[in-house]
C-alpha cells in the first residue's frame, strides 16, 4: 500500500492517453472571416462583440501570466500560446503520446445572440478546418450561443452525426443557472444528438463576479472561486429536475477540480431529506443523480496533505467518472507523468487516462 500512496513523480505514462482539455487559440480574429457572413464581419469591425463583461476591452483585472499560459508555450513562429498546431504537436501531442485530444475553445458569448450564434458557427468551422482535419488526433466541441436555446439547438442539430465533434461546450457562468427551463431545449438536443454537454469554468465573459459578494482582490481568489460556479450549476441541474426529465443526459465538468463534490452531495442530500416537497422534480437523493450523470476532468486536481484522502475521494465519486486533462497551454498545465499525487495501478491509470474518455466520447 505504501508504494501505491507514494507521490507519483515521473510515473511512467502508458501509450495512447486522452487529453480532455486542450485550448486552441487564434492568431487573429481574422481567422474566423472565412466562415462569418459579411454582415457580422462589418458589425465586429464597427461595434465589437459586446461580450458580457462590464468593460469595453480586456478582462476584469490582470492575469498572473500573459494569456494565462506557461512561459514555454509561446510558438517560435509567433502568435499566442495554443495558436500553432505544429508546436502543439511537438510540445503536447507527441511529447505525451496523446492518442486523442479534445479541443475547448474559450470564446466569450456576445450579448447579441444572433451574432453569438454566427460567431459560434464560425468557431466550430475553424476548429475543424484549422485543427481537426490537419491533425486526426484532435476532436472538437460544439460551441453554442446558449442564451438563445433555439439558435443553440440549430447548431447542435447541424453538427449532430459529425464524428469530428464529441461534446457541446457551455460556460460555467451563464445568464441564469443551467437548471432553468430556458436551457432545457439544449439538453434535449444534446440527448437527441447523443453528445455529452461539457461545462468549462470561465472567469471572463460571464458578466458576473466570482463571489456572491463582488469582485475579489486577487487572481488567486478568482482562480479558486471558479469552483463555486460549478457547485451552483450542479445544484440547479439536480434540484430543478434536468436529469429526471433528460435521463440520457451526460455532463462533463472541466477545469474545476472534484474533491469538493462529496461534501456538496452530502449537503444536498441532507437538505433534500427535509425539503424535498419544494423540489418535486428531484425525485431521488441528489447524490444519485450526481453519480449517474456527471464526469470530471483532473486539472486542476486538489492535492490533500494525506495523499490517501484523494484516493478516498475518487473512490466515492467513482473511478469511472474521472478523466485526465492537461489544460494546455495554460500556466497550470498538468504533465501526465506528475499530475497525480498518488501512484496509480495499471487498471486505474488506464481508466482515468484513456478508457473513461474513450467510452464517453466514442473514441476508438
Amino acid at each position: 500500500m505504501s508504494e501505491i500512496l507514494d507521490r507519483a513523480r515521473d510515473q511512467p505514462v502508458r501509450a495512447g492517453i486522452v487529453d480532455c482539455d486542450i485550448h486552441p487559440t487564434m492568431r487573429s480574429k481574422k481567422e474566423l472571416d472565412p466562415w462569418l457572413p459579411e454582415r457580422w464581419r462589418e458589425h465586429l469591425a464597427e461595434y465589437g462583440a459586446q461580450v458580457r463583461i462590464p468593460f469595453t476591452s480586456g478582462t476584469q483585472y490582470p492575469k498572473s501570466a500573459p494569456a494565462t499560459a506557461r512561459r514555454d508555450a509561446w510558438p517560435p513562429s509567433g502568435g499566442p500560446p495554443g495558436s500553432d498546431l505544429a508546436f502543439m504537436r511537438e510540445q503536447l501531442l507527441d511529447a505525451n503520446d496523446i492518442a486523442w485530444g479534445v479541443l475547448a475553445p474559450l470564446s466569450a458569448a456576445a450579448r447579441n445572440t444572433d451574432l453569438g450564434a454566427a460567431y459560434c458557427n464560425a468557431v466550430n468551422e475553424w476548429q475543424i478546418e484549422n485543427w481537426v482535419k490537419p491533425e486526426p488526433r484532435l476532436r472538437a466541441c460544439v460551441t453554442v450561443a446558449q442564451d438563445d436555446a433555439a439558435l443553440a439547438v440549430a447548431e447542435i442539430e447541424h453538427r449532430a452525426g459529425d464524428p469530428n465533434f464529441v461534446q457541446i461546450l457551455l460556460p460555467s457562468k451563464t445568464t441564469e443557472p443551467l437548471g432553468r427551463k430556458r436551457y432545457w431545449p439544449i439538453f434535449a438536443g444534446a440527448c437527441a444528438a447523443k453528445l455529452p454537454v461539457a461545462v468549462h469554468v470561465n472567469s471572463v465573459g460571464g458578466g458576473y463576479a466570482s463571489t456572491a459578494g463582488g469582485w475579489p482582490s486577487f487572481y488567486l481568489q478568482d482562480h479558486h472561486l471558479n469552483v463555486h460556479s460549478f457547485q451552483a450549476q450542479i445544484a440547479s441541474l439536480v434540484l430543478e429536475g434536468v436529469f429526471e426529465h433528460h435521463p440520457g443526459l451526460k455532463m462533463v465538468m472541466i477545469e474545476g477540480g472534484f474533491a469538493w463534490l462529496p461534501m456538496l452531495a452530502w449537503r444536498l442530500d441532507k437538505a433534500w431529506e427535509r425539503m424535498r416537497d419544494e423540489v418535486p422534480e428531484c425525485r431521488r437523493p441528489p447524490s444519485e443523480y450526481i453519480r449517474e450523470h456527471l464526469w470530471f476532468t483532473t486539472q486542476p486536481m486538489e492535492e490533500p496533505e494525506q495523499p490517501e484522502h484523494l484516493r478516498d475521494t475518487i473512490d466515492w465519486i467513482g473511478w469511472d467518472k474521472i478523466m485526465f486533462a492537461t489544460d494546455y497551454p495554460h500556466w497550470d498545465y498538468d504533465d501526465p507523468r506528475t499530475a497525480f499525487p498518488i501512484r496509480l495501478s495499471n487498471a486505474e491509470h488506464s481508466t482515468v487516462f484513456r478508457d473513461n474518455a474513450c467510452g464517453l466520447y466514442g473514441l476508438a
